[in-house]
């Protein structure tokens, strides 16, 4: 990794590039607001620069990331720092807004919990949570009944083992996030076959 911190630079970096890969397209715009440790002591410690550098794509170990300002502008993407007390949030939490500038945006509230490792604790306003650290399966979906036996019988027919699996709502009737993490590698084909389950929204896999 590159430093100084693992929470503050390390895991900073990995909430950036899961929010890269949720919007699944070249952020353009960016809105991130930091609470707790991040805010108070961030700056020193490069959250900063490690957010910025995640959401170009890199990993922890780029060693391009002191210089992640610099090939922002460079790529044109616009952002902006702000601090707010989040209640009941972890100390090193980031919320982030990001968009493509074509219509395409997400809304992800992390946390760096230690040592690199992350938890993602909301998605476009909806509750979560998990690390990202095995591969991920979320799908957006429309909250009516069938999705998740779907989803689970097209994993089980390749074979996929599941690890976890939660569902959360906004609300009763209206948009939820189901999200599974498996033991191994989702393959492309059966992704692109639960995004054409009728009800699906949106469909992203994580591998980082």
């Amino acid at each position: 990794m590159v430093g100084p911190s693992s929470s503050h630079t390390a895991g900073a970096v990995r909430i950036g590039k899961v929010a890269r890969m949720l919007l699944g397209a070249e952020p353009k715009h960016a809105r991130i607001t930091l609470h707790g440790s991040f805010a108070a002591t961030g700056s020193g410690h490069g959250t900063d620069k490690a957010l910025i550098a995640g959401l170009l794509g890199m990993d922890p170990d780029d060693m391009r990331i002191p210089d992640s300002e610099v090939i922002a502008e460079k790529q044109g993407l616009e952002y902006q720092f702000h601090t707010k007390n989040i209640r009941g949030a972890h100390p090193n939490t980031a919320v982030i807004q990001v968009d493509d500038g074509n219509g395409k945006q997400v809304h992800l509230q992390a946390s760096s919990i230690g040592g690199g490792r992350i938890r993602v604790n909301g998605i476009d306003g909806i509750q979560v949570d998990f690390s990202a650290e095995s591969p991920t399966l979320i799908v957006n979906n429309e909250d009516r009944p069938g999705h998740v036996a779907a989803v689970t019988s097209i994993l089980a027919e390749a074979d996929i083992n599941i690890a976890t699996l939660t569902l959360n709502r906004g609300k009763r009737g209206g948009k939820a996030i189901f999200v599974t993490e498996t033991d191994l590698d989702i393959p492309r084909s059966v992704v692109e076959k639960i995004s054409r389950i009728p009800g699906v929204l949106k469909v992203t896999y994580l591998n980082v």
